[in-house]
């Protein structure tokens, strides 16, 4: 896999266009999720041509206005997303069902699609920049671009999703892997310290798992986005990109951001307790995932500029309805 930590180049923001001026036609899956509406922003704005996946009436209208063109279809339908990769320059496959009542159907549908958008570019040459995350990389340290996923296979996390893709590298495929940090946040922000925090104003209490020194990588979704296009115009064949400005923030602190928000007390829920007490979401805030972005940032010449994600808790990103 490419060692990006020798590849750095400069710039903070997109250039327009990819190779000099020239402006890319690219698809978007999950156009109109969290991250991948802030993504359609960016390419915009660097002057790209965007078509995006819109399930839904309200999605594609969305798109719509934003100046983006759109095709029907959702992640089961590979047909549709065969078809817009076809008539596209670049794919940024970001969609993702995120079922975590049947993780073994997401990690399926997952792998279907990436098979299915690499199968469309194999021989092209085009770039193929898809989701991915930093959880499992490492134990004990934070998690850098070199750490390979151990995930292979149907039945493993995301269906083995990154490595396939990279399977494609040398059949004549520009895959790149966007590895996300646990937390991707900013306001209306609907994923994991929301579920934490909605469980914090059920309980009463705002909690953390054992000792709480467990920590999370966190980046602000604008960050996120900015990366997302500079990766697409820089990033070479097989590079891994990490999109994480904080190292780690532990979730003793998150707790007690959430604590100060919502005027809850705070305190430390039994490891063997905290299925119960936060649900679903328990597991994934008992893991360590730090995770570091030094290699991204100097071939990208990515420099985060966001709020921090305590900032986002303490001024109402998770609070204000």
């Amino acid at each position: 896999m490419t060692d990006i930590r020798h590849l750095s180049t400069a710039g903070n923001r997109p250039a327009r266009g990819v190779e000099g001026d020239h402006v890319m036609h690219v698809f978007v899956t999950g156009a109109s999720g969290w991250i991948g509406s802030a993504v359609v922003d960016e390419l915009l704005a660097a002057g790209h041509k965007v078509t995006g996946l819109a399930r839904s009436d309200r999605a594609a209208e969305a798109l719509q206005a934003k100046g983006a063109q759109i095709r029907r279809g959702d992640l089961d339908d590979l047909g549709s997303i065969r078809a817009g990769v076809e008539d596209a320059e670049a794919v940024i496959h970001l969609a993702n069902k995120h079922d975590f009542s049947n993780p073994a159907a997401s990690s399926a549908a997952e792998r279907a699609a990436v098979q299915t958008i690499g199968d469309a570019l194999v021989g092209t040459g085009r770039r193929f920049l898809f989701a991915s995350g930093v959880a499992g990389l490492a134990q004990g340290r934070p998690a850098t671009e070199d750490d390979a996923s151990a995930a292979h296979g149907p039945d493993s996390p995301r269906g083995g999703s990154e490595n396939l893709a990279f399977e494609f590298v040398d059949r004549g495929v520009h895959s790149v892997s966007l590895r996300f940090a646990p937390t991707v946040h900013g306001v209306r922000d609907h994923g994991f310290i929301a579920a934490i925090a909605g469980v914090a104003r059920e309980k009463g209490v705002s909690g953390y798992s054992g000792d709480g020194t467990n920590q999370w990588a966190a980046v602000h979704r604008a960050d996120a986005a900015r990366l997302v296009a500079l990766g697409l115009e820089k990033a070479p064949a097989g590079a891994r990109l990490h999109a994480a400005a904080e190292e780690g923030v532990s979730t003793r602190e998150i707790a007690e951001a959430i604590g100060r928000a919502f005027d809850l007390p705070v305190r430390s829920i039994d490891p063997g307790d905290a299925r119960d007490h936060f649900g679903w979401i328990g597991n994934f805030f008992a893991m360590d995932l730090p995770a570091t972005s030094t290699a991204t940032r100097e071939l990208l010449g990515w420099t985060p500029v966001g709020p921090t994600l305590i900032h986002d808790i303490d001024t109402g990103a998770y609070s204000a309805r």
